[in-house]
């Protein structure tokens, strides 16, 4: 489904998807003219607005956990469309599995014994239906938005896809080396009048950057990344520059078949 920049590739399983199907398509009919609606606010760090959205609701709640560093509601767009898709889609149907992949922003749903692999930038990974993460965002500068940051990608799991991405944008920003010669940066309005991130400086290009650089820079995201599982927000993350990559994988038991993922397994 298509419609204005929102791109949703939907995928459900078992003997009620056209059901399940049609309910989307009915979801999705208004869904960005209401979103814009609420633009003006959402482009704003978040305040004591009441968003009236179910979309724009989400976006809220899901940086709302985030609101000690600059981030905008529309940190979270990509996942929040893709979680509401999902649960509009899946309703009181006993649906098996499936999935809304909003540009590599993912909200998916798993009955039990059921499993999803995806592959992102940063590897393939494995979620099974008895663990938590039911969401999955990459961000960098290289993506389709803005980063203030310098990471290629950065992949993170976590119990929304709303959730995934506010985390990962902000991991992506993290991933940095300010006032480096090979970066080069513009000011985000004159990219993109409309943009949420004002006069701040974006990331445009990346230039060659020692294994000590690249190392340094990853660390700093890699805190982060951190900080934001330390406080249950996410579960695992991978990050990537310059061909290198980190992994921050959550602590969990020995039961926990996220601990055979792959992102256990980067390098």
């Amino acid at each position: 489904m298509h419609h204005g920049p929102i791109d949703l590739i939907i995928e459900v399983f078992g003997p009620h998807r056209e059901a399940a199907y049609d309910r989307a398509i009915l979801r999705f009919d208004r869904m960005l003219d209401d979103l814009v609606q609420e633009l003006p606010q959402l482009r704003r760090p978040l305040e004591r607005y009441v968003f009236h959205d179910p979309v724009a609701r989400r976006m809220a709640r899901a940086v709302a956990p985030f609101a000690d560093r600059f981030v905008t509601p529309m940190a979270a767009v990509a996942g929040s469309v893709a979680d509401e898709i999902l649960s509009a889609l899946v309703g009181d149907d006993v649906i098996p599995k499936a999935y809304v992949n909003n540009g590599g922003d993912i909200a998916f749903h798993l009955g039990t014994g059921q499993s999803v692999t995806s592959l992102t930038p940063v590897g393939q990974f494995e979620v099974t239906a008895n663990s938590s993460v039911r969401g999955l965002a990459t961000s960098g500068w290289r993506g389709r938005s803005h980063s203030l940051g310098i990471a290629d990608a950065v992949s993170v799991a976590a119990p929304t896809a709303a959730a995934a991405d506010v985390a990962a944008t902000l991991i992506a920003n993290a991933v940095d080396l300010p006032g480096h010669p090979a970066v080069t940066r513009e000011p985000a309005n004159e990219i993109s009048p409309d943009t949420d991130l004002g006069n701040q400086l974006v990331t445009t290009a990346v230039g060659q950057l020692s294994a000590h650089e690249t190392n340094k820079a990853l660390a700093k995201g890699l805190k982060t990344a951190r900080d934001f599982a330390a406080r249950g927000l996410i579960h695992d993350s991978v990050l990537g520059l310059n061909g290198h990559t980190v992994t921050l994988t959550a602590k969990r038991k020995a039961a926990d078949p996220w601990l055979n993922s792959p992102f256990a397994k980067c390098s």
